[in-house]
């Protein structure tokens, strides 16, 4: 970027503020001692001293580029400072002993406050990204979006399949651990995301859930176990997770617990073959057979409902 054009950025972006805040009523900054102004010569002011590799990577994102008119490096724009606020009076030379003026910084580890943060977040990334945010888990949680996401990067991981996971499991270590486990949605595959199931600005249903109910949820991929069936199994209706983990679990299909002690939960043992030991057995005796292989699958195998006319047993 030669001189010319850098001058003629600032003039843009000073002429640009002026008329915004014009707009609206409000002074320049210049003209308040309570606000800073904007540094003279926009990025390259910044960079005499952030000259590291990190801001380096801002140039290879989409924020750092000058096409995107609408982003802080577009015609127009304030670069740096469309983020990190006015940054006149932080980028001047300081006397001795005098400190240094904060502008706004990003993360958990930052002083800025967290409303301020997200604030310039969404000054650009508005209502569409947003609207469920306000009453969400990460909102009362006072998450800051830079704890999430990674503005200087040319991706940013929470944005791509197969980085995502480990940003969300940098706190959510119960579900890091959960789809670790033996058997567990192919999130370690990369061929899901949390954001499948969760949408972490908000979501229509609890636990931030993209569909209203878990049982829409699940059903949006597990489609075949919808119904509605002519025969329907009680818990399938009410709620998948009374009998799955979502996240993962050591017994197959991700079920809570193994058959038959999941079934005996809501289905008496008595009068059927569903025991280990018969009546009148004595220790050590051999199992029942019926409890063998898929245990009460054996015979009930359309768990999850039935169509068939025959089917009121869940048998067939």
């Amino acid at each position: 970027m030669t001189k010319s054009i850098r001058i003629g950025l600032v003039c843009l972006a000073a002429l640009f503020v002026t008329d915004m805040r014009a707009g609206n009523g409000v002074a320049p900054a210049e003209a308040d001692e309570s606000l800073q102004p904007y540094s003279e010569f926009g990025a390259d002011s910044c960079l005499t001293c952030h000259a590291d590799q990190q801001t380096a990577m801002l140039f290879g994102s989409s924020h750092g580029r000058r096409d995107q008119r609408a982003g802080p490096f577009g015609p127009e724009q304030l670069q740096c400072e469309a983020c990190h606020g006015p940054g006149g009076v932080h980028a001047r030379r300081l006397a001795k002993g005098q400190s240094r003026a904060a502008v706004v910084g990003f993360g958990v580890a930052s002083k800025t406050p967290v409303a301020t943060q997200n604030a310039m977040c969404s000054g650009c990334h508005g209502p569409a990204i947003h609207r469920d945010w306000s009453g969400s888990s990460h909102a009362r949680a006072d998450v800051p979006c830079a704890a999430c996401h990674r503005s200087h990067t040319r991706t940013d991981p929470v944005l791509a399949r197969a980085t995502q996971p480990e940003v969300c499991f940098a706190c959510h270590a119960a579900e890091r651990h959960a789809s670790k486990l033996p058997y567990a949605h192919p999130i370690r595959q990369g061929k899901m995301s949390c954001t499948d199931c969760h949408g972490p600005h908000g979501g229509a249903g609890e636990f931030e859930l993209r569909h209203f109910t878990i049982n829409d949820t699940c059903n949006s991929c597990h489609a075949d176990k919808r119904g509605p069936f002519l025969w329907e199994h009680a818990p399938v209706v009410e709620r998948c997770t009374l009998c799955h983990q979502a996240h993962g679990a050591v017994q197959s299909s991700l079920l809570v617990q193994r058959a038959p002690w999941l079934c005996q939960q809501c289905h008496a043992e008595a009068g059927h073959p569903s025991i280990a030991l018969g009546p009148g057995s004595i220790a050590g005796a051999q199992p029942s057979p019926y409890l063998l292989g898929g245990s009460c699958l054996n015979c009930h195998s359309q768990v999850h409902g039935s169509n068939h006319p025959s089917g009121s047993k869940l048998t067939r």
